[in-house]
């Protein structure tokens, strides 16, 4: 029962369409030098910025990450009317961006004294921003997953000072892909009536935390499950939340968990369907 309910929080960390994607995930150091992870990941020297200046802080002890590096170095935006800007010349599709960040900067170590706004593809992602609020403090480690549909051709990540100076210390962009294993949501009353309605989802770590929302198609969802969840920043323990509403407003379903991905084999997850039968409210 735990590999079931841990394949279904992972079947929602990432919902993708069923196109398939080339394009190789791309790393960026922000303001630094190119980097090999804990993992093996090569991070690349910054690059793809319009402005901003490079800085951070060689010898802060970022705590909350095994990659203290990707924290240590930043691009912060000194100017007033220019926002600072990454675009990276990407494949068409769906992807998952990660930005990392911690307050490393004894100056905004408080509440409200950095805040700023973040867009992907010109849609507002994080508004009124505030590192330190967010970690919980000052040398934490935060890491915020968003999603972006590029259909263009360059993916745009824009940082727009608010408070002080809009920062960030790494970027990761990682393409969704469909070439692993699928599971279909087969939610139906008990006369056999699919339900109309859309499944929220929420998943939280101490890094990282991200929640929206799939639209039933005849009763069903279906979603591509995500096999390493440690390359979107998940390498410990989680919590997801998910709930079904129907068309009306009514929750029909919800189920919470925790769940350590360490403990679970993932990758030998193959393709499944789940039905669940609910009541009519």
């Amino acid at each position: 029962m735990s590999k079931i309910l841990a394949t279904l929080a992972l079947a929602f960390l990432i919902c993708v369409s069923a196109s398939g994607q080339t394009q190789q995930p791309i790393r960026v150091n922000c303001g630094g030098p190119s980097y090999t992870d804990s993992r093996g990941n090569v991070w690349q020297a910054d690059f793809g910025f319009n402005t901003g200046t490079a800085g951070g802080n060689a010898t802060a002890m970022v705590s909350g990450t095994n990659d203290p590096k990707l924290f240590q170095s930043d691009r912060w935006n000194a100017s007033t009317t220019t926002p600072l800007i990454y675009n990276f010349n990407v494949a068409n599709g769906s992807y998952s961006v990660n930005l990392y960040f911690a307050e490393t900067s004894p100056a905004q170590q408080s509440v409200g004294a950095r805040v700023f706004n973040v867009s992907l593809q010109g849609t507002l992602f994080l508004q009124k921003f505030d590192i330190f609020s967010q970690a919980g403090g000052a040398y934490k480690a935060l890491i915020e997953n968003g999603h972006a549909t590029v259909t263009g051709g360059k993916l745009t990540i824009e940082f727009d000072n608010v408070v002080q100076n809009a920062v960030v210390q790494s970027i990761e962009i990682l393409p969704d892909s469909s070439s692993g294993p699928t599971m279909t949501l087969n939610f139906h009353y008990p006369d056999g009536t699919p339900v109309s309605g859309t499944i929220n989802y929420s998943v939280s770590s101490s890094l990282l935390s991200f929640s929206g929302t799939e639209a039933l198609t005849n009763g069903q969802a279906q979603c591509v499950l995500f096999s390493n969840p440690g390359s979107i920043g998940i390498s410990a323990q989680f919590t997801v939340s998910l709930s079904l509403v129907d068309s009306a407003g009514h929750q029909l379903w919800q189920i919470n968990l925790g769940m350590n991905p360490s403990g679970v084999n993932f990758g030998s997850v193959q393709s499944s369907t789940l039905n669940v039968v609910v009541q009519k409210v």
